[in-house]
């Protein structure tokens, strides 16, 4: 049995920072982490916070799409966005699957499974597709930003 020396609060803070839009994993696990839970917990926590809103953004994005389309207004204004010629042929046609799995592993401002889940509803990927793809990033964001909190990365020379 795993010692936790972390507080179940702390824990479920972690887990709905992890699911927020801002700050996902790349605020979870580290606050995890600063609150005493061992980097196994801390990554679990995180990374099943920042995995459990992906299936919940696919549909709500859904039905938040299908029911703007009833005014004509807003139905235009999807249309545009999700012009085919504005992203299919740009991101998905050169880096396919790869590009969503990149927007999600690399912890930086504005990317993300939330960012992710929106892009994949936008080019009309099937969910059967992307929920796996979203996963696959959020498992490799947790672990660079796991590596980062922990100060491997700057200990082997990676960064400056």
């Amino acid at each position: 049995m795993l010692h936790c020396p972390v507080a179940l609060t702390d824990l479920l803070i972690a887990f709905v920072l992890s699911a927020a839009p801002v700050a996902e994993l790349r605020g979870g696990l580290p606050y995890a982490l600063a609150r005493g839970a061992p980097p196994v917990v801390a990554f679990g926590v995180s990374v099943l916070g920042n995995l459990a809103v992906v299936p919940v953004l696919a549909v709500a994005l859904e039905f938040l799409s299908r029911t703007a389309r009833r005014s004509p207004r807003l139905r235009r204004v999807l249309d545009r966005i999700a012009s085919p010629q504005a992203w299919k042929h740009r991101v998905v046609r050169r880096l396919g699957p790869a590009a969503l799995i990149l927007l999600v592993a690399v912890p930086l401002p504005g990317t993300g499974a939330w960012t992710a889940s929106l892009v994949a509803h936008v080019l009309g990927m099937p969910r059967r597709v992307t929920i796996p793809l979203i996963g696959v990033g959020v498992l490799i964001a947790g672990v660079v930003v796991l590596l980062a909190s922990l100060g491997i990365i700057t200990l082997l020379g990676v960064t400056r």
